[in-house]
């Protein structure tokens, strides 16, 4: 069988798409992504074999492809880090195809500390952008807060199912109605971000109730300080 890749794409913009993803997209046969995936590599993967997908239809499209694919090479992109908020559709292209690549790309979580000046180091990362229940990673946001994190979140947009709907305005609520002074809370969303469509709102927690965000949305709650190797001389001057 021929090759098989998943690649990050990054969080919109061409201009993010690393130079070993354009050299992979370039050179394969067929891709098979979402639309809003495609429209950031399009002039990548012009006169290519092209299967656009839903989440209702990706399952029989990669079944479609199988036993074409021979000796061709396919690559499946996903919109920013094929790492991140991906794990269970990387897993079933694994148990699909088998051998599978998977290659990096840049994330809007780290797009969006950069912008918010937050240490991914000296923060917590969540998603709550997976089919799964959430309710463990409600309890892990409020711990990370609790803590003194700063939180770089993905929000989960599901419209038609509002009990599964956690937004920005529902984050906010949710907090607040566990305790958490919403008031007094630094955040950022950043929405469509690095695109020519993007926006962004800074304020506090209490004012993202009753306020929509996109689906493209990344949360961070700034709860940092500077820090820097200034306050640790000791190390160089004894």
């Amino acid at each position: 069988m021929g090759k098989v890749f998943a690649v990050g794409v990054g969080p919109g913009s061409p201009k993010y798409v690393t130079e070993i993803v354009k050299e992979i997209l370039l050179n394969c046969d067929i891709i098979i992504g979402y639309k809003y995936t495609m429209k950031t590599i399009e002039d990548l993967i012009k006169g290519k074999e092209i299967y656009e997908i839903t989440m209702n239809n990706q399952e029989e499209s990669y079944q479609k492809i199988l036993p074409q694919l021979g000796d061709r090479t396919l690559v499946i992109p996903f919109t920013g880090d094929v790492n991140f908020s991906e794990s269970e559709v990387v897993d079933r292209l694994i148990e699909i195809f088998g051998d599978v690549e998977i290659v990096p790309g840049i994330s809007s979580i780290q797009v969006a500390a950069s912008r918010a000046k937050i240490p991914l180091d000296k923060s917590k990362v969540i998603t709550m952008h997976v089919t799964t229940p959430i309710e463990d990673k409600k309890l892990e946001l409020q711990k990370a807060l609790i803590d003194g994190f700063s939180v770089i979140l993905v929000p989960r947009p599901w419209p038609k199912q509002p009990d599964k709907h956690f937004m920005p305005s529902e984050i906010a609520t949710y907090l607040r109605k566990h305790g958490f002074d919403t008031k007094k809370m630094k955040v950022h969303v950043f929405e469509a971000i690095t695109t020519e469509n993007e926006t962004s709102f800074t304020g506090t927690v209490n004012d993202l109730e009753g306020k929509e965000f996109s689906d493209l949305s990344v949360m961070v709650f700034n709860q940092a300080s500077l820090d820097s190797y200034m306050n640790y001389r000791w190390q160089w001057e004894n």
